[in-house]
């Protein structure tokens, strides 16, 4: 081919590419009408404004694409500016590994159940929003999932026993919902990872189930419920246990029986009915935050490690608890 006619048919290429961007365009079409009908179904808010039909999805506002398929892998919408339900639009987003919804505080309605067919999601955050109902059974189907946070919702209900079947699972955030009934006795049967477990601020009743003794827990929040009995299955000698807080329920059990990983720095147990004494082992743990106010505690606080370097409101309102930082022992 002639060089000239040869320069000249690049040159056409080049220009006929830039003025239609359609044909240098990565985003794949099938994605790209998903995500225009997902933003439809919002009523098209200004926070999209940028999911223009005439540009690369890939290019838009809280979407990502895989460097290699070009196919969308991440929609994350936060901060306001979205109204109505979750579009059932979203479970058409076949390669997506990360969905969030946070900060949304006109998203209503229910979980949707379309979310199930998102077989590659490796990340669901649905949090600070108004979506209510239950938290639903078929979040077990997902398979791939490490990270699962629906805090700071309405959802209500139980806590469904099946989350347990989610082998890949690094941290389960249900905190700060209206959840009622008990912890599933599941929880001490996660296969592969075991998670950290958020499950503060809720209406959970009834006793911690003795599986958990059975896992070795990173973090654990159940604090604000309204769980009763015994909760030294949590800790152990030969745990990696770093940061616990059972804080505000009606925990009742001897705290002086109560052996404790060295890899604890953070003890939260205050306004619960928890008995006995503050145990010698815990002058052995390196404690960065320790509160065991408002129990029925008793005896003399034990000399050594951190323990007096924490002022008196981690140890106040207990029954007849005394030694430094207290008063001493009469």
């Amino acid at each position: 081919m002639d060089l000239k006619l040869s320069t000249l048919l690049c040159l056409t290429l080049l220009f006929s590419t830039i003025l239609n961007p359609a044909l240098s365009e990565l985003c794949n079409p099938k994605d790209k009408k998903v995500l225009l009908q997902i933003k439809k179904a919002f009523n098209n808010p200004y926070v999209l404004s940028s999911w223009d039909p005439e540009t690369d999805c890939c290019d838009w506002y809280s979407v990502t694409c895989d460097s290699t398929t070009n196919r969308v892998n991440s929609l994350t919408l936060f901060s306001g500016g979205l109204s109505g339900q979750i579009p059932t639009q979203v479970g058409d987003l076949p390669y997506l590994e990360t969905l969030e919804f946070h900060k949304q505080p006109n998203l209503t309605g229910p979980i949707q159940p379309s979310i199930a067919k998102l077989k590659r999601l490796k990340e669901l955050r649905l949090s600070w929003t108004n979506i209510s109902g239950s938290v639903p059974d078929f979040l077990s189907q997902l398979k791939n999932l490490t990270f699962l946070e629906l805090s700071f919702n309405n959802l209500t209900g139980s806590i469904p026993s099946s989350l347990s079947q989610l082998p890949n699972l690094d941290a389960l955030h249900l905190d700060r919902n209206k959840l009622t009934g008990h912890i599933p006795k599941s929880f001490g049967e996660f296969h592969g990872s075991v998670p950290d477990l958020y499950l503060s601020h809720n209406q959970l009743s009834g006793n911690i189930p003795t599986s958990l003794a059975k896992l070795d827990f990173n973090r654990i929040d159940f604090s604000r419920n309204k769980l009763e009995g015994d909760a030294s299955m949590i800790f152990g000698l030969n745990k990696t246990t770093q940061i616990v807080d059972l804080s505000r329920n009606l925990l009742e059990f001897n705290l002086s029986k109560v052996e404790f990983s060295k890899s604890l720095i953070s003890l939260d147990l205050n306004h619960n009915k928890i008995t006995g004494g503050i145990p010698v082992g815990l002058t052995q743990v390196d404690l960065q935050f320790l509160n065991v106010s408002y129990n029925r505690l008793c005896g003399q606080i034990p000399v050594g490690g951190k323990l007096q370097s924490f002022d008196s409101s981690t140890y106040f309102h207990n029954r007849c608890l005394c030694g430094a930082p207290l008063p001493s022992c009469k």
